[in-house]
């Protein structure tokens, strides 16, 4: 299948990525100009600010969005787990290697987050909010009380990206920082202004994730600065490609070849980052992004079949 599907009239998709400015909407961008460029005259297309979690699934639901994406993937397959995607399908994944770390200022007299409990009176958090569509709060917090830690006796700064909170923990705003991103820059400068160690959620924490569909995952000795140990937690991986499982089979084929077959288009826009450090994972692989945490649509997943490792389609990326 190295020619693209044929969608053969005029279409309307409307994407639902993040605020604006993250990867979410940029992999939306990407998929929207792709595909609107083998569709015919007339097409229209659109890319709608979102969140990332719980509002994606309810936009798709509501019919208020095509294509959405959902980050982390662990918790679709959570979701699926417990019957809450019913009539949602995968158009894939897009790669990202992420954690949600606990990091606290050095000082504090605690090993593992479940020697919080004992200090609760002295810890400023700064996390997101549990608020019923944030996925990072909704993990925090369920974590939290796993280990033993009763989140109505501590004192939170929520933010609902991870930049602010990593700032405040910075600048001593707070003395717990609960948060992914682990890749960026802003996690790399910490130390630089305190002295910060890790902490391991405990095995009863990362069990009960896992038993809803929830893996965890190591962050390497060294890959934070001042992680001198392997540090095990919650993995909070890629970006899940959502749509209902009505989608037009010809429109489905379309968006995963695009997905597929232009993937340098959205690589070229990382490249300037090293692999392990980069929001998205490169090089992306197919056989990976096949892999979902929903069902494939059966026209996407006819398309990954008959693709395999395909070479790239022609063109050149316009950050090449």
């Amino acid at each position: 299948m190295s020619e693209a599907p044929v969608v053969d009239r005029p279409i309307t998709l409307h994407f639902r990525g993040d605020w604006g400015q993250a990867n979410l909407h940029r992999i939306c961008g990407w998929l929207a100009q792709e595909i609107g460029d083998r569709v015919p005259e007339g097409s229209r297309f659109a890319v709608w600010s979102g969140r990332g979690g719980m509002d994606q699934i309810e936009a798709l639901r509501g019919g208020e969005a095509d294509i959405a994406l959902v980050t982390p993937t662990a918790a679709v397959q959570m979701l699926h787990r417990a019957g809450d995607t019913k009539g949602l399908a995968a158009l894939g994944v897009v790669g990202q290697r992420d954690r949600l770390v606990v990091a606290v200022d050095a000082a504090l007299p605690v090993n593992t987050v479940a020697d919080l409990a004992g200090i609760a009176d002295r810890l400023t958090i700064a996390t997101s909010p549990d608020d019923g569509v944030n996925l990072i709060g909704f993990a925090a917090h369920k974590a939290l009380r796993l280990a033993g830690v009763d989140p109505d006796k501590l004192t939170f700064r929520y933010d609902e990206r991870p930049f602010p909170a990593v700032a405040r923990f910075a600048a001593g705003e707070a003395n717990v920082l609960i948060h992914e991103a682990v890749m960026t820059p802003a996690w790399q400068r910490i130390e630089r202004v305190r002295p910060v160690k890790y902490l391991p959620w405990g095995d009863e924490v990362l069990h009960a994730f896992a038993a809803d569909g929830w893996p965890d995952a190591v962050v390497e000795a060294g890959y934070l600065p001042g992680l001198t140990d392997h540090l095990r937690t919650l993995d909070f991986s890629d970006f899940a490609v959502l749509c209902r499982e009505d989608m037009e089979d010809d429109v489905a084929a379309l968006a995963t070849w695009c997905m597929v077959m232009t993937r340098r288009a959205l690589e070229a826009q990382y490249a300037h980052l090293p692999a392990d450090h980069s929001p998205v994972t490169y090089p992306l692989v197919p056989s990976d992004m096949a892999r979902a945490p929903l069902p494939l649509h059966p026209a996407s997943a006819r398309v990954y079949e008959e693709l395999g490792d395909s070479e790239l389609a022609d063109g050149a990326p316009i950050w090449k």
